[in-house]
């Protein structure tokens, strides 16, 4: 059986451009273990990659699946959670290291403040809103980052078609569009998210972005 030890020397593997990735997942598993082997899937293919995880600071759900494999990998896990949250999402031990902030904005700025590139498995309303925000932030120009979606057995289809609506009733700018990139496993959304290049027109230059427009969020997220 093929181990995380091992798996770097038997896979030939190279190193990403990406150093670390932010995963927006949520507190549950699912009641599907397709889930759950994503998770795990997604987990291996950053190990692989060498690129180091941001998350949600969770240890129950697909984030404990997750941080748990890319820990056990050898790269550095770095979990963001709101004081309020401690007791409902960290059961047991954490892995890496546990960044604890005031709140949900606090949080999001830090984590996309730590990441190069956002990837969203499924997950319930926080990780579909985090993901949208970051989805926003590209189009506004706050970041030039890759958003991905992990779209596991069909769960984002229905996402993905309502952002098709809004390009066909003129709400989404069809090269805005192509801010969010999906793919059905993790290789795939890795290789795409690789090669990511914006093609939309942000909405104000990331220059003009300052802190103080970001409603107190500590300071607009790097770019890659």
């Amino acid at each position: 059986m093929k181990t995380l030890e091992t798996f770097n020397v038997m896979e030939g593997n190279t190193q990403s451009k990406f150093k670390r990735v932010c995963v927006f997942c949520g507190s549950s598993s699912g009641n599907r273990k397709v889930f759950s082997d994503a998770a795990l899937e997604l987990g291996t293919e950053l190990v692989k990659r060498k690129i180091d995880l941001v998350y949600g600071g969770g240890s129950v759900g697909l984030m404990g699946l997750i941080s748990q494999r890319v820990y056990d990998g050898g790269c550095h896990v770095l979990g963001v959670i709101p004081t309020a949250l401690k007791p409902i999402e960290i059961s047991g031990e954490t892995v890496g290291e546990v960044r604890t902030v005031s709140d949900m904005h606090e949080r999001k700025a830090e984590m996309a403040r730590q990441s190069d590139a956002f990837i969203a498995l499924p997950g319930g309303y926080g990780t579909m809103e985090e993901t949208l925000e970051m989805i926003t932030w590209s189009q506004l120009g706050i970041h030039n980052k890759p958003v991905g979606l992990l779209n596991v057995d069909g769960y984002y289809n229905s996402l993905l078609a309502l952002f098709d609506n809004g390009v066909s009733e003129g709400f989404i700018n069809p090269a805005a569009r192509d801010i969010v990139i999906s793919a059905p496993t993790a290789k795939e959304l890795m290789l795409k998210m690789e090669q990511y290049s914006p093609s939309h027109e942000q909405v104000a230059p990331h220059n003009s972005w300052q802190i103080e427009q970001l409603n107190g969020y500590p300071e607009p997220p790097n770019q890659p």
